[in-house]
């Protein structure tokens, strides 16, 4: 069997700045407080800070939620849960770093069982939490039925669920995944062994 490059397919969205109101969500929220509360805003922060410090690492706080929302798939069809892989998520940020960087949005050519699985997201710098990433993937769920891959989508294009299928198939156990922001996109890459999407082969 061979990989089906196109099943493990790259999702972008963008949210188009609408007026003021979109100035303020880009400059942040001290932009809406009342002047008295810009300056207190720093005091608050810093008496918070003790409590801040150490209670969510930047891994826990992107690696696990990351996670989470694809055993969330798996456990729903009763299949084994998804173990984080530090190799993958490193080889994952060199991936999304060179996209942030203008490489080719689109998929490695790897027609092989040897390389990783591979899925892709990018949308609007700022607005989305890791979890919503991985959401819009999960979503395809709508567009699947059940048979022999690529016959999944209800769609008939199999770019419709391509991410999905690979989230939730049935050989795969190790994920890891980055993000690496470009002037305008953040972009999400997750890598996936055993790979998903073989045509022929039913993804649970």
């Amino acid at each position: 069997m061979i990989w089906c490059f196109f099943g493990s397919v790259t999702t972008r969205v963008r949210i188009i700045p609408i007026g003021r109101r979109d100035k303020q969500q880009r400059a942040g929220t001290s932009e809406r407080l009342p002047i008295y509360n810009r300056r207190a805003a720093p005091f608050a922060l810093l008496l918070a800070l003790p409590l801040l410090i150490g209670a969510t690492s930047p891994a826990a706080s992107f690696d696990q939620p990351v996670l989470d929302a694809h055993n969330r798939e798996r456990a729903a069809l009763g299949l084994p849960l998804l173990r984080w892989n530090g190799d993958l998520a490193r080889a994952a940020g060199q991936r999304a770093s060179a996209l942030a960087r203008g490489a080719r949005f689109s998929h490695m050519l790897d027609h092989s069982r040897t390389g990783p699985g591979e899925n892709l997201w990018a949308g609007t710098r700022g607005y989305y939490a890791p979890q919503a990433m991985v959401q819009r993937w999960a979503d395809e769920k709508r567009n699947f039925r059940p048979g022999v891959f690529p016959d999944n989508s209800r769609t008939g294009n199999v770019a419709d669920v391509g991410h999905y299928t690979q989230m939730v198939w049935r050989t795969t156990r190790d994920i890891g995944c980055a993000r690496a922001a470009s002037a305008s996109e953040d972009i999400l890459v997750c890598f996936y062994t055993q790979p998903g999407n073989f045509l022929g082969e039913r993804p649970f």
